[in-house]
């Protein structure tokens, strides 16, 4: 066993699950022992490393609940499947952190916790884009500091972002409910890159303009871009929302910031490696009017030099998914992504995750990233 303190519960259980860090609410451990597992919950709040995951792993281990800052490869596999595991859930919808295929060839189901994150996350991309496009933190920090003396006609002057143009890159979930919060909250016009596109969102903004039309104010526009570029040339914020792969890697390099307008915003609450962000702290030195918000970042949680001193970007410690209800609901998920996987029961394959956050959950796995792979069955029980 590792040295790291741990949380015993129902320690006669007939199947090991291994927690990597303490989970909030309670519904999460209550699936688990339902399915007659005993839970050993790491209590430290310090990243494990592989050897501590081996070390926890240990002898038996029948599935293990982990985070995004684990290195979940073929050596964390090896040891699971050699103790008998047959389940690992990410705690997170990302799952970059975990080498599928090697997962998949010990027989592992590896589950996430999509559709809990969504509008949270998106509300979060929205508040960095005020506090940033509204001098926020600069305002804040300038009355703490005592430095306020009265009303001025040019103290922190920051754009008005009503009917401007809003860019989204990946209009996924999360992508998609940032972009509807900021067009139909603040009527701005949209233009997004996704290579799949988003017909259900594009036709969604549509009826909002006709909307609009039959209440006398000017449509709203909705185009899906040719290229991240076209989006990063044309808005006046851009948030980004897409994977982290080999493609998006410094996706927003210093030739592409040096392509937006002096006085955009750049919103990252996806993945820190998308941006580069020495060539963002250089930028930002040297266009003021520049500004970015920023949850995530390349090599967290260390930043870059010169980050945190700059005015114009406003930084938060990735808290995107950070309210009681979602990570609640995210620990809910991951305990029935295992708890089902351990009892044999099929995968839900449904978008709407919602009824596994009640009393009464379906007999299902909630989402198995790998359930095609691993020849799983499907769930065709009601919903």
């Amino acid at each position: 066993m590792s040295g790291k303190e741990c949380w015993i519960e129902n320690p006669g259980g007939t199947r090991r699950v291994f927690v990597t860090q303490e989970l909030p609410g309670r519904l999460w451990y209550e699936r688990l022992v339902a399915a007659d597992c005993r839970v050993d919950m790491c209590l430290s709040t310090e990243p494990m490393t592989l050897e501590e995951l081996l070390a926890m792993i240990g002898e038996r281990c029948d599935g293990v609940i982990g985070q995004l800052t684990e290195p979940w490869g073929a050596a964390a596999f090896d040891a699971l499947a050699s103790a008998g595991g047959r389940a690992y859930s990410n705690y997170a919808v990302g799952y970059n952190n975990v080498d599928l295929a090697a997962a998949t060839s010990r027989g592992i189901a590896v589950g996430n916790t999509p559709g809990v994150l969504t509008a949270t996350t998106a509300q979060l991309a929205v508040a960095l884009t005020f506090a940033a496009a509204r001098r926020v933190v600069e305002a804040h920090d300038h009355l703490a500091a005592g430095r306020y003396r009265g009303w001025l006609p040019t103290l922190f002057l920051g754009e008005l972002l009503w009917r401007k143009t809003v860019g989204v890159i990946g209009a996924g979930r999360i992508g998609a409910a940032y972009a509807r919060m900021m067009v139909e909250g603040h009527k701005m016009d949209l233009l997004y890159f996704d290579p799949h596109g988003n017909e259900d969102l594009e036709r969604y903004l549509a009826d909002y303009g006709a909307f609009l039309e039959r209440h006398g104010q000017r449509a709203v526009r909705c185009r899906r871009a040719d290229s991240v570029d076209e989006v990063l040339r044309e808005a006046d914020v851009v948030s980004l929302h897409t994977v982290l792969s080999g493609e998006t890697m410094h996706l927003i390099d210093a030739r592409r910031l040096a392509s937006m307008k002096p006085t955009a915003i750049l919103i990252n609450a996806s993945r820190g490696p998308i941006v580069d962000e020495a060539a963002l702290v250089a930028h930002c030195r040297a266009h003021p009017g520049f500004y970015a918000g920023l949850d995530v970042f390349e090599h967290e949680p260390e930043l870059a030099p010169g980050l945190a001193e700059l005015p114009n970007i406003v930084g938060v410690p990735h808290i995107g998914s950070a309210t009681s209800w979602t990570r609640e609901g995210m620990a809910t998920l991951a305990a029935s992504n295992v708890a089902a996987c351990l009892q044999g029961w099929p995968v839900w394959g449904k978008d709407d995750v919602t009824p596994f956050l009640g009393s009464a959950p379906p007999q299902a796995a909630p989402s198995i990233v790998n359930a095609a792979e691993l020849g799983l069955p499907m769930y065709d029980g009601p919903s």
